[in-house]
């Protein structure tokens, strides 16, 4: 006999451990930046809605994650994709960070203003901060090689004009930078494959 399963939601329409899938889903269905895990007893449910749903998503049990390599595709997971969109370019501009094996949004931020190349870039930053965080060692992919130059230079090289309404955007840039030079990180960048593995799994699909 299968065993129960119980379904922790730490961030939905109502937060809360539930007893079956449907229940969970209807508390993240259409809800942005859902987190929710399941477990199978409820002790571990109990226990992990009290705690930070960063210290689950994606990882099962207790443990820290042990990036490995996926037979089929050859994706590292567990691990982080990041991408970003622009409306125009310049133009309203995005970026998020997602768990790659289940598309979970665990971080997102939007710009009035800005590039592709710049969203590229502060989604790495991030990342990594994100990861160094959470003392998370799994790798993170973009499908950017501007991107992660500009993160092994520690500067981005945007072309954009910082003016009145590109100041908050270059002043995170500026925050990014400081972080990169004065951080220390062992966290893996890869580049994703997208001729072989499809869209990158952060991808806002607008193409």
């Amino acid at each position: 006999m299968a065993k129960n399963k119980y379904y922790v939601v730490w961030k939905g329409a109502k937060p809360g451990i539930y007893h079956s899938w449907a229940e969970c889903q209807a508390q993240i269905k259409g809800f942005a930046g859902a987190q929710y895990k399941g477990f199978e007893s409820e002790t571990e449910a109990k226990k992990a809605f009290k705690s930070s749903p960063y210290a689950y998503i994606g990882q099962a049990g207790k443990s820290k994650p042990s990036p490995k390599f996926n037979s089929k595709s050859n994706i590292i997971t567990p691990s982080i994709s990041v991408d970003a969109a622009c409306s125009g370019n310049p133009g309203v501009m995005e970026y998020q960070g997602v768990n790659t094996q289940t598309g979970e949004q665990l971080f997102h931020m939007k710009y009035p203003i800005g590039t592709n190349n710049i969203g590229e870039f502060l989604a790495l930053v991030h990342g990594l901060s994100y990861l160094k965080k959470h003392n998370l060692p799994i790798p993170l992919y973009t499908d950017s090689k501007i991107a992660m130059g500009w993160v092994k230079k520690k500067e981005c090289k945007s072309k954009l004009d910082e003016t009145p309404k590109t100041k908050e955007l270059f002043d995170f840039v500026r925050r990014a930078e400081q972080w990169l030079k004065s951080n220390t990180y062992s966290t893996q960048i890869l580049k994703w494959d997208t001729k072989n593995w499809g869209e990158i799994p952060a991808d806002f699909g607008r193409k």
